[in-house]
Protein backbone atom coordinates (compact mmCIF):
# COMPACT_ATOMS: atom_id res chain seq x y z
CA UNK A 1 0.00 0.00 0.00
CA UNK A 2 1.51 3.57 -1.10
CA UNK A 3 1.26 6.12 1.69
CA UNK A 4 1.97 9.76 0.87
CA UNK A 5 2.74 11.80 4.17
CA UNK A 6 3.23 15.66 4.15
CA UNK A 7 4.76 17.79 6.90
CA UNK A 8 6.17 21.03 7.61
CA UNK A 9 3.28 23.21 7.13
CA UNK A 10 2.48 26.02 10.03
CA UNK A 11 1.92 29.54 11.15
CA UNK A 12 4.70 31.69 9.39
CA UNK A 13 4.25 35.86 8.85
CA UNK A 14 3.93 37.22 5.69
CA UNK A 15 7.44 37.53 3.95
CA UNK A 16 8.30 34.29 6.03
CA UNK A 17 9.45 30.76 4.08
CA UNK A 18 8.63 26.88 4.77
CA UNK A 19 9.49 23.58 3.54
CA UNK A 20 7.31 21.05 2.72
CA UNK A 21 8.21 17.22 2.56
CA UNK A 22 6.57 14.58 1.20
CA UNK A 23 7.55 11.08 2.34
CA UNK A 24 6.21 8.06 0.25
CA UNK A 25 6.27 4.71 1.45
CA UNK A 26 5.30 1.33 0.45
CA UNK A 27 6.27 -0.91 -2.69
CA UNK A 28 6.78 1.30 -5.05
CA UNK A 29 9.53 0.80 -8.54
CA UNK A 30 9.02 4.08 -10.02
CA UNK A 31 8.10 7.81 -8.84
CA UNK A 32 7.37 9.64 -12.83
CA UNK A 33 5.63 12.69 -11.62
CA UNK A 34 5.38 14.48 -8.05
CA UNK A 35 2.94 17.42 -7.20
CA UNK A 36 2.22 19.81 -4.94
CA UNK A 37 -1.92 20.96 -4.80
CA UNK A 38 -3.14 23.50 -2.48
CA UNK A 39 -7.05 24.07 -1.41
CA UNK A 40 -7.71 27.62 0.35
CA UNK A 41 -10.92 27.77 2.07
CA UNK A 42 -14.01 27.73 -0.40
CA UNK A 43 -12.02 27.85 -2.94
CA UNK A 44 -10.78 24.58 -5.32
CA UNK A 45 -8.34 22.54 -5.22
CA UNK A 46 -5.38 24.17 -7.51
CA UNK A 47 -1.78 23.59 -8.84
CA UNK A 48 1.68 24.96 -6.79
CA UNK A 49 4.15 22.96 -8.75
CA UNK A 50 4.50 19.78 -10.53
CA UNK A 51 8.22 18.09 -11.09
CA UNK A 52 9.04 14.94 -13.48
CA UNK A 53 10.86 11.75 -12.94
CA UNK A 54 13.79 13.66 -15.66
CA UNK A 55 13.33 16.76 -13.90
CA UNK A 56 11.05 19.14 -15.92
CA UNK A 57 9.44 21.12 -13.53
CA UNK A 58 5.93 23.41 -13.78
CA UNK A 59 5.27 26.16 -11.36
CA UNK A 60 1.95 28.19 -11.01
CA UNK A 61 1.97 32.04 -11.50
CA UNK A 62 0.84 32.43 -8.66
CA UNK A 63 4.05 31.23 -7.00
CA UNK A 64 6.61 31.65 -9.73
CA UNK A 65 9.77 32.56 -8.46
CA UNK A 66 8.72 32.49 -4.88
CA UNK A 67 8.27 28.48 -5.10
CA UNK A 68 10.99 25.65 -5.63
CA UNK A 69 9.71 21.76 -5.90
CA UNK A 70 12.51 19.16 -5.78
CA UNK A 71 13.12 15.82 -5.18
CA UNK A 72 15.05 12.97 -3.41
CA UNK A 73 14.30 10.22 -5.52
CA UNK A 74 16.47 7.42 -3.35
CA UNK A 75 14.90 9.07 -0.15
CA UNK A 76 11.28 8.90 -1.69
CA UNK A 77 10.79 12.35 -0.66
CA UNK A 78 9.82 15.29 -2.43
CA UNK A 79 9.95 19.10 -0.99
CA UNK A 80 8.05 22.28 -1.63
CA UNK A 81 10.03 25.66 -0.88
CA UNK A 82 7.92 28.63 -0.56
CA UNK A 83 9.79 31.87 0.11
CA UNK A 84 7.91 35.40 0.54
CA UNK A 85 4.88 33.82 1.78
CA UNK A 86 1.70 36.06 1.70
CA UNK A 87 -1.51 35.36 2.98
CA UNK A 88 -3.18 34.37 -0.26
CA UNK A 89 -0.73 31.68 0.04
CA UNK A 90 -2.98 30.42 3.40
CA UNK A 91 -4.17 26.61 2.27
CA UNK A 92 -3.88 22.98 2.91
CA UNK A 93 -0.97 21.48 0.87
CA UNK A 94 -1.56 18.22 -0.84
CA UNK A 95 1.54 16.12 -2.08
CA UNK A 96 0.76 13.88 -5.07
CA UNK A 97 2.54 11.15 -7.47
CA UNK A 98 2.08 9.32 -9.94
CA UNK A 99 3.34 6.03 -10.35
CA UNK A 100 5.51 4.07 -13.28
CA UNK A 101 2.42 2.61 -13.37
CA UNK A 102 -0.36 4.89 -14.11
CA UNK A 103 -1.39 4.94 -10.42
CA UNK A 104 -2.04 8.28 -8.78
CA UNK A 105 -1.71 9.01 -5.03
CA UNK A 106 -2.45 11.64 -2.79
CA UNK A 107 -1.42 12.23 1.10
CA UNK A 108 -3.97 13.95 3.66
CA UNK A 109 -2.53 17.33 3.27
CA UNK A 110 -0.61 19.70 5.76
CA UNK A 111 -1.92 23.59 6.61
CA UNK A 112 -0.07 26.58 5.83
CA UNK A 113 -0.88 29.57 7.55
CA UNK A 114 0.28 32.74 6.53
CA UNK A 115 -0.61 35.50 8.91
CA UNK A 116 0.65 38.21 11.41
Amino acid sequence: QVQLVESGGGLVQPGGSLRLSCAVSGSIFLINSWGWYRQAPGKERELVATITRTGSTNIADSVKGRCTISRDNAKKTGYLQMNSLKPEDTAVYYCNVILGNGMNYWGKGTLVTVSS
